[in-house]
């Protein structure tokens, strides 16, 4: 099996896998890193979304061997790392607005949100209903309205 490096968290990761794997099993069952979830494989739900160098993704619809070693994958268990915190903004946003139910859909909702409040800034929109609405991470606890609120508590303190 070829060996394939890249960023993961702040670290250089190496892991020996057949290149048509997706990263998402890379992730969770050779690296063990569980935050993103597997909710549907197929890009739809968006539970796994992590960040690959800085942009939203989902790696259950990329082959590892798409990944380059410069490539920096953040997931929920780095996120707070990048700010350097206990918390990212947005993590704190989700404890204080009491979003979560269930929860396995939260780090896919969090990673996705820091991702779109960067967009949002970088193309100086404001993060409102309507940028919100562009986000489609499925929770099927139904908790939107105070997903929506987190947002915009995570967005003002990030």
């Amino acid at each position: 099996m070829p060996p394939h490096t890249f960023q993961l968290n702040g670290e250089q990761v190496s892991v020996d896998v057949e290149d048509d794997v997706r990263l998402l099993w890379v992730l969770r069952d050779l690296l063990k890193v569980t935050g993103p979830k597997y909710g549907c494989g197929i890009n739809v739900c968006k539970a796994c979304t992590s960040h690959i160098n800085g942009k939203a993704f989902n790696p259950c619809s990329v082959q590892v061997k798409d990944i380059q070693p410069t490539d920096e994958v953040t997931t929920i268990e780095g996120l707070a790392d990048t700010v350097k915190t206990d918390l990212h903004p947005m993590q704190q946003a989700w404890v204080d607005n009491d979003v979560a139910q269930c929860g396995y859909c939260q780090p896919g909702q969090i990673m996705a949100a820091v991702a779109k409040v960067k967009q949002c800034r970088a193309e100086g929109r404001a993060i409102d209903d309507d940028a919100i609405e562009e986000l489609r991470n499925i929770c099927r606890c139904g908790t939107y309205n105070r997903i929506r609120e987190a947002i915009k508590a995570g967005a003002e303190n990030m």
